[in-house]
């Protein structure tokens, strides 16, 4: 299977954040367990890109996000630093999108003015809610009122601001969520995400639920408050452009949109992973994900990556996996080129359900499909 060389992302996973909130299944860490010195975070993150450019030299850098965890942490001259190693090896793109995940308690103007200053030119801010109680519930450390005012801040400085928000909580009501989404669009961001609230195994909401102490929303509640979403935001300016984002015209994640199509990008730092094209073949990346071994790694061989070459079944998946996720779908012949030719009697059958669309040679899921992705790709992957 052999693919062609385009523009490449690069993802940095910074793994700390000031408190662990109880939905969250990434591989963060409570900040205070961060014993290592910021020279030596920042030496193993150069040793870890010059390792990636060796694997995949080939240029330039379109994208860059650095995510988490919360890397508004992170001291904006480190940022400046990755930066300009990430340019001296692949070089950055002129008009390069270098995004930034960001916690309102730790994004006062002066630092969100640094990280600009260092480079930065888009903004995602984890809000999560805009109403206290539910800020509480989910484990926050900001309010309302603080999250709005780190969002102005933040469309005050750079050229793209984004926040994410959770909905579908427990005892949720339409019109609790109508009028919190009204809100938020009220603030005038060019993009949102918006999650529904998933209990993953090992995080401490999915241990309350298995003890009866939390009850989501049933599927036709969840499904109503995701149609919802979508009619609202459209409505506001800001259409889905994926399953769960929204965003002005041009203000999409362009390193995110890229992932989603098959792009490669380098996943640097702990438990990062990573999708690069070596010799033709797509392989995947995977870091050690205790940032101490991970930094140890580092120091000793350079890098704290396992290397996977995927073979065609697995590189075929992804691309009806990822692309499907897309409200514009994906190509026939972009996941044909990625080895996926869809059975056409179960293509059939999908389109006469109403939850796939296949025109203009492109395959998309419907709006009624997307409530039930996974069991078209199931069907689809059958």
């Amino acid at each position: 299977m052999t693919t062609h060389l385009q523009g490449l992302g690069v993802y940095l996973h910074w793994p700390f954040c000031t408190a662990v909130c109880p939905y969250c299944d990434f591989n963060v860490y409570a900040a205070h367990k961060n014993k290592a010195s910021d020279a030596d975070w920042l030496t193993a993150y150069r040793a870890e890109l010059s390792h990636a450019h060796k694997l995949r030299p080939h240029g330039q850098v379109e994208t860059v996000f650095f995510g988490g965890g919360t890397p508004s942490l992170m001291p904006a001259k480190m940022v400046a630093a990755i930066l300009t190693h990430i340019d001296a090896l692949w070089g950055l793109a002129a008009g390069a999108e270098i995004s930034l995940e960001a916690n309102p308690m730790s994004a006062p103007r002066p630092h969100l003015q640094e990280l600009a200053a260092a480079g930065i030119t888009r903004l995602s801010l984890g809000v999560q809610a805009f109403d206290d109680s539910a800020l509480k519930f989910l484990g926050r450390t900001h309010n309302a009122d603080e999250a709005r005012g780190a969002f102005s801040a933040a469309q005050a400085i750079f050229s793209s601001a984004s926040f994410d928000l959770i909905y579908a909580r427990p005892d949720q009501r339409v019109e609790e969520w109508q009028t919190e989404l009204d809100a938020a669009l009220a603030l005038g961001p060019q993009h949102m995400s918006l999650y529904q609230l998933t209990l993953e195994p090992d995080t401490p909401f999915f241990a309350r639920a298995a003890q009866g102490k939390l009850i989501p929303p049933d599927e036709d509640s969840a499904a109503t408050l995701y149609e919802v979403t979508q009619s609202q935001c459209a409505a506001a300016g800001l259409p889905a452009y994926e399953i769960s984002n929204h965003a002005q015209a041009g203000h999409a994640c362009r390193h995110n949109q890229a992932i989603w199509q098959g792009g490669d990008y380098v996943g640097i730092g702990p438990g990062a992973h990573g999708r690069v094209t070596i010799d033709g073949q797509k392989h995947a990346s995977l870091a050690e994900a205790q940032p101490q071994n991970w930094l140890a790694a580092c120091q000793a061989d350079g890098h704290g990556w396992q290397l996977q070459k995927l073979d065609d079944k697995q590189v075929s998946e992804e691309a009806i996996m990822l692309g499907l996720r897309l409200v514009e779908g994906r190509p026939l012949r972009a996941l044909a080129e990625a080895g996926f030719t869809p059975d056409a009697a179960r293509l059939k059958a999908l389109q006469n359900d109403g939850l796939l669309v296949a025109r203009d040679d492109v395959l998309q899921a419907s709006e009624k499909g997307r409530l039930l992705l996974d069991y078209i790709i199931g069907r689809l992957l059958a």
